[in-house]
């Protein structure tokens, strides 16, 4: 049994999360015994079953998004939360391109032979019980499925109440593949029934769940982080930075803004800030200025870029609208909608300054033509992914050729950058003796 003077959920809870837990690590021992072969044939059943059952999924997800919208949901959340029948196929397709991924499992990292002939390899193994706290991201629950079933590993999920539908419909269909091809369904469970005291009894469950992934915004990610007993690998809230340099294009800079800005606010991989240098902001930042606010983007300046935007004579500007003064809590703020704070710098050593500062340590981008300015920004700015004269909305697994992705870590541990099979893999020692003893 629980003490419960060392959890603040309820005993009952925290003993039927550590079950669960338990009865995955069960499976999870079934499941590392299978051959490659079988766990690629086991994704493309799942992928062929969502498919073929797209419309229950959906109906279940019109229902969440019914519900959220009636809730005040806003626009980032509701795309996220969307989880329709093009999306479904989307992500079936990313089960089937795991599907035909490298397998982590055995790889041998490193061997070598000792003076006395033991001869000692470093392999890939699976973590074991993967825990998964997450919020409105309907999509994560295949993602997270597929990559834990290729990499040996099982996986309890919650995945908050405003997808509890859509992924309980996704589970199910999940489950069911499992058992028809003779897996154990508790390799992958859910704890969404016991709503939030489920996902703290998940941060107790040190010893039942061996790491713990968050993935949603700052206020979930840090909460996991400060209060889980269980290790946990933190992905990052994405306060995102675009830094045009003195050398930078033009008209490199304003489709790579408005991309990394527009085609999807309410991802982590979104632009936040545009920080750009004092030489060229008089005459580019006018025009980048426009672009955004044609595209419905407010921006928060601050004194120098409110200057030349406010004075540039663009039509479509209205100060205190669309055209703020910038404070200082702006530079920390993920917007995770239509916003964008701007900032003129007077040399690349300040904007590098500044985004080690401010940045949530996710991706950030130069626009530059000085292959120096390139150098130098890529060498000392601290984030797990940057990106040069490319929209920041590249980070992203399936993007990065892993067919999903648990998240993006933004850590500095075994994983960082988009995780994908190999970052759910740790490793063991073996060591092949012929009789060897230590003297």
């Amino acid at each position: 049994m629980t003490n419960n003077d060392e959890i603040c959920v309820p005993a009952d809870v925290f003993d039927a999360v550590c079950a669960k837990a338990d009865a995955a690590a069960q499976a999870q021992r079934g499941l590392a015994q299978a051959d490659t072969e079988a766990k690629n044939e086991l994704l493309t059943a799942i992928a062929d079953a969502l498919d073929a059952r797209a419309d229950e999924i959906a109906g279940a997800n019109a229902l969440d998004m019914v519900e959220s919208k009636e809730a005040g949901m806003d626009a980032g959340k509701l795309d996220r939360l969307l989880f329709d029948v093009p999306r479904i196929a989307a992500a079936a397709n990313g089960v089937r391109h795991v599907a035909t991924l490298p397998d982590p499992v055995g790889e041998i990292v490193r061997g070598y032979r000792l003076p006395n002939g033991l001869r000692l390899q470093q392999t890939r193994v699976p973590l074991g019980v993967i825990g998964m706290i997450y919020e409105a991201r309907p999509n994560v629950t295949v993602d997270v499925a597929s990559l834990c079933l290729k990499s040996g590993n099982a996986a309890i999920l919650r995945g908050g109440h405003a997808a509890e539908r859509t992924n309980a419909a996704t589970l199910a269909i999940i489950r069911d593949v499992l058992a028809d091809h003779g897996f154990d369904r508790a390799l992958v469970d859910t704890v969404d029934e016991y709503g939030r005291d489920g996902a703290t009894a998940m941060m107790e469950a040190r010893g039942h769940i061996d790491v713990l992934v968050p993935r949603g915004g700052a206020g979930l990610i840090q909460a996991v982080v400060r209060n889980s007993k269980v290790p946990v690998i933190e992905t990052g809230a994405g306060n995102v930075h675009i830094y045009v340099d003195a050398s930078g294009d033009l008209n490199k800079a304003i489709p790579i803004i408005l991309n990394a800005k527009t085609q999807r606010v309410g991802v982590c991989n979104a632009a936040e800030k545009l920080i750009i240098h004092r030489d060229v902001a008089a005459q580019y930042l006018p025009a980048i200025a426009q672009a955004l606010i044609a595209a419905d983007v407010a921006l928060h300046a601050d004194e120098s870029a409110y200057d030349i935007i406010a004075n540039a004579g663009i039509d479509c500007v209205s100060e205190g609208e669309n055209l703020l003064a910038a404070t200082a809590q702006d530079w920390d703020t993920e917007y995770l909608a239509l916003e964008m704070g701007v900032k003129v710098v007077d040399s690349l050593d300040e904007a590098i300054a500044h985004i080690n500062e401010h940045s949530t340590g996710h991706t950030e981008s130069i626009i530059a033509e000085d292959y120096s300015a390139i150098e130098e920004f890529t060498k000392r700015v601290d984030s797990a992914v940057v990106m040069v004269n490319a929209s920041t909305r590249f980070t992203d697994g399936g993007v990065f050729g892993f067919g999903a992705e648990l998240g993006i870590s933004t850590q500095k541990m075994h994983a960082r950058g988009p995780m994908g099979l190999r970052e759910m893999t740790t490793t063991k020692w073996i060591g092949y003796g012929t009789g060897q003893v230590r003297r």
